[in-house]
């Protein structure tokens, strides 16, 4: 597939008129697999942010002949809550000739299968992750590999929620002298933690409640509550276990900020 990029020079050069270019946009724009799969390929052309593959809920079939497609067409896809046989699938079937990254920690379970020959970006931009416990810790590797793939920086703190209040502060300390952009803070349970970053730091905190709980917690709620309720400026909020939704926030306030200054 052609990139935005090398259809407009194509124009510039007088390759293509205007009448091709639009055609072979609108060619690459959707693809459709069958009834049910309409791939998004120009997606990460056009937001910054791949088109990824929600696999949980997918027969391995299914991911099967999507993530060939993504393959085909971008050299890589980005896969989350991967199911351990879906994984062993495409495992079986491109581990000779792909890399394939897997973290398999419930629930985050996220995958990037490229082939050799895909160059990831890099962009400039630091991404702060903080976890509350360690259970909170696949949430914080699904943030983190997808900001990885999307080309970003990442320093990771965790385990240092409020119950040790004196763990927080040398990570923070290291952050801020680092120059972080961003922080993801991944809490579950009371969901107290994001509140008490965003109190500590002039940059922008991400929240991300987590499932991690007892009965009242109602599988992330309570931390959710906890979170929109703060009185910290400064704290976004994303779903309860969403960090895949979180890591994507953060790398569009990066692009935004590096647009300007450069």
């Amino acid at each position: 597939m052609k990139s935005l990029r090398d259809i407009l020079e194509k124009v510039q050069k007088g390759e293509i008129n205007l009448t091709e270019a639009e055609k072979a946009l609108k060619l690459d724009y959707i693809e459709t697999l069958d009834d049910s799969v309409k791939l998004d390929l120009l997606r990460h052309h056009r937001t910054g942010i791949p088109e990824v593959i929600f696999a949980e809920t997918k027969e391995i079939s299914t991911v099967l002949k999507i993530s060939a497609q993504m393959l085909e067409k971008n050299r890589f896809v980005l896969l989350t809550r991967l199911t351990s046989p879906q994984f062993e699938k495409l495992d079986a079937l491109y581990s000779n000739h792909a890399e394939i990254t897997y973290s398999p920690n419930r629930p985050g379970r996220i995958a990037f299968l490229a082939f050799h020959d895909y160059s990831p970006p890099k962009h400039e931009g630091f991404v702060g992750l903080i976890t509350a416990g360690s259970s909170d810790i696949p949430i914080a590797e699904e943030a983190r590999l997808v900001l990885t793939y999307m080309g970003y920086s990442t320093d990771t703190a965790y385990d240092v929620g409020i119950a040790g209040m004196h763990r927080i502060f040398p990570p923070i300390k290291r952050m801020i002298d680092n120059n972080v952009d961003v922080i993801i803070c991944i809490a579950g349970m009371e969901g107290t933690l994001p509140g008490v970053v965003s109190s500590l730091v002039d940059v922008p905190v991400i929240g991300v409640p987590t499932s991690i709980g007892y009965g009242l917690g109602a599988k992330g709620i309570g931390a959710l509550t906890t979170m929109l309720q703060s009185c910290s400026p400064g704290l976004a909020v994303v779903n309860i276990d969403n960090g895949f939704g979180a890591a994507t926030m953060a790398a569009l306030i990066l692009k935004r900020i590096y647009r300007k200054s450069n």
